[in-house]
């Protein structure tokens, strides 16, 4: 019985320790955010992370696109952030932590992406 009891606390703390891997930000370098203004390729509004794939114009006016990780649905429902908050063609501005990669991804958060006007998406 004690066997069984054991093996059952180990698997916990395993999985619990996979579980708190997956939600590391360590990839992202929050020292150094970069702003990004570009127009919405697509927004997904997925779980367990939505998205924003965003289109942007480099100086020499080269595109990149960018996928930028965000919250979960049901976080951004509490700021007011829907599937159709987004829509592809909108031109925003996106205050983000990029990856340490170097790749042209990174996170983003609700309360730091406006419109390219700079009126907010969801009003405070």
């Amino acid at each position: 019985m004690r066997g069984r009891w054991l093996l059952a606390s180990a698997l916990c703390l395993a999985a619990g320790t996979a579980a708190m891997a997956h939600h590391s930000a360590a990839m992202f370098d929050a020292d150094n955010p970069v702003e990004l203004t570009g127009i919405v390729r697509e927004f997904r509004y997925t779980s367990p992370h939505t998205f924003i794939i965003l289109e942007v114009k480099g100086e020499d006016g080269s595109a990149k696109v960018w996928t930028l990780e965000g919250n979960a649905p049901g976080n951004l429902a509490r700021d007011g952030w829907w599937q159709d908050t987004l829509k592809p063609g909108d031109e925003i501005k996106a205050t983000i932590m990029p990856l340490r990669s170097g790749a042209a991804a990174g996170s983003w958060n609700a309360t730091r992406v406006k419109y390219k006007s700079g009126q907010p998406i969801i009003a405070p």
